[in-house]
């Protein structure tokens, strides 16, 4: 790729009678031929180059950015393939790039940096935002089905709702029944993805989950954007990739067409026979939020609200987070739970009841979805005319991968303090960088379910 965007800059300087300048440093970096030569360099390129030069704190600062940049990227190609563009967004990721590439060593730099990256970032997902509404209508609170019905089956895991859709109309009329997997849960609060009969519902939980429980699915599996792990024997010669994610060994779909996962569906014998059908709600995007966002401030003016707890971000499955279980199932009966990410499969089937009409647990969506969040959050603050950090409102965020550290930058960047951070912070930050963060944005790691609840609403009270 890089060879290729090499030669049409060369083309195009040409073509304007320009001499294409030398390109030196990463535009020119050239990997070694095998593992033993990739390993040397690795001292010199790799994620702690300069570690000794410029100690760890510095390092894990370009690390923040890096993994920062990953979650952007990640971001800008789900909008990208529902045609959403922007060249101030590849402009900014580009300058990003750039300013890793000069191996920068200062840390009030490296901090303004990253917060300018949160700031790209809040565009990318207003961005992504537009596609997936754009494209799918506005979520609207939707029962899902989570137990299985009798027939054929697909499960469909990862984030890509292009290839969710594409793999409906493709199964229209064949018997064949679609099923939700993690982060694709969501999809059955859009009116346009919802409108297919044949969407079944939702099978098992978060992507830590997926080795036993595709293991146990009687279908074909296809796996969109990320999150895969190794396929184990039960069901490698069943489970198929899409997009950017891959195995090797495993059945690739570059093209869009589906055919190889249909006959496979077909193939299989699915399930038996109906379970007694159970369902949760899902779909409380920020349209859905705010359309009832009058009850909402009523119900915290009469006092029948008393705060509000974002329990979202990534799962996974080190020990630990069963604190975001008992955080939510501890949280006080006169407070309302929003959830978004792969976390809320920790307590997303749990009765919650509701306030006044009002449920207590609002599933936003998926991580792709923390838009929705931040643009609750700015309308409730302006209904209240208060800041984000007045509003009886509490953010829980687990901790995993790239987005999460993208979206922590956004939260960082538009001021937003006190947020609580676990179940244990990411390596690259370490004690300095941590209470850096503690004294600029009250960035506070976790410690247990009721001290952190209790502690939320002493200080809404004080």
């Amino acid at each position: 790729m890089r060879d290729r965007v090499k030669a049409r800059y060369e083309e195009a300087a040409r073509a304007q009678g320009l001499t294409p300048e030398t390109l030196t440093g990463a535009a020119d970096w050239q990997p070694a031929a095998d593992m033993d030569g990739l390993l040397m360099q690795a001292t010199e390129v790799g994620i702690k180059a300069g570690l000794e030069q410029v100690g760890e704190d510095i390092v894990g600062l370009r690390s923040l950015i890096l993994y920062g940049l990953k979650g952007v990227c990640a971001y800008a190609h789900h909008a990208h393939v529902l045609g959403g563009e922007s060249d101030a967004v590849y402009a900014g990721v580009e300058s990003a790039l750039d300013f890793l590439a000069t191996n920068p060593a200062d840390m009030n730099a490296l901090l303004e940096r990253a917060m300018a990256l949160g700031q790209l970032n809040l565009q990318v997902m207003e961005m992504l935002d537009g596609a997936n509404t754009g494209t799918f209508g506005a979520p609207e609170p939707s029962a899902v089905r989570v137990t299985p019905v009798k027939g054929k089956a697909i499960l469909v895991s990862g984030h890509d709702l292009k290839d969710l859709v594409n793999l409906l109309e493709q199964t229209k009329d064949t018997g064949i029944n679609i099923y939700t997997h993690g982060e694709m849960l969501p999809a059955h609060g859009y009116p346009k993805l919802k409108a297919y009969p044949h969407l079944a519902g939702n099978y098992g939980g978060a992507w830590q989950d997926q080795q036993t429980e595709f293991a146990d699915f009687p279908g074909a599996i296809l796996m969109t954007s990320n999150c895969i792990i190794e396929p184990r024997p039960q069901y490698r010669q069943r489970i198929f990739t899409a997009g950017p994610v891959g195995w090797p060994g495993v059945r690739h779909i570059a093209d869009g067409n589906f055919a190889p996962v249909i006959e496979a569906a077909k193939a299989l014998p699915g399930f038996k026979e109906d379970v007694a059908e159970k369902t949760i709600t899902v779909g409380f995007g920020h349209d859905a939020v705010l359309g009832v966002a009058d009850k909402v401030i009523d119900a915290v003016k009469a006092g029948a609200i008393r705060h509000f707890f974002l329990i979202g971000g990534c799962d996974g499955a080190a020990p630990g987070r069963n604190y975001y279980t008992e955080f939510a199932e501890k949280a006080p009966q006169d407070s309302v739970i929003l959830t978004l990410g792969c976390n809320k499969y920790r307590f997303n089937q749990h009765d919650f009841g509701d306030i006044g009409g009002i449920p207590r647990l609002l599933d936003i969506g998926q991580c792709n979805d923390s838009y929705s969040a931040i643009k609750i959050a700015t309308a409730l603050a302006g209904a209240f005319e208060c800041g984000v950090n007045d509003l009886p409102l509490s953010l829980i965020v687990s901790w995993f991968e790239q987005k999460a550290a993208a979206v922590l930058l956004t939260l960082l960047s538009l001021g937003i303090r006190n947020i609580r951070l676990g179940p244990t912070l990411p390596a690259f930050l370490t004690p300095a960088l941590v209470q850096a963060l503690v004294d600029q944005f009250g960035l506070q790691p976790i410690t247990d379910a009721q001290s952190d609840i209790d502690a939320a609403l002493m200080r809404q009270a004080a």
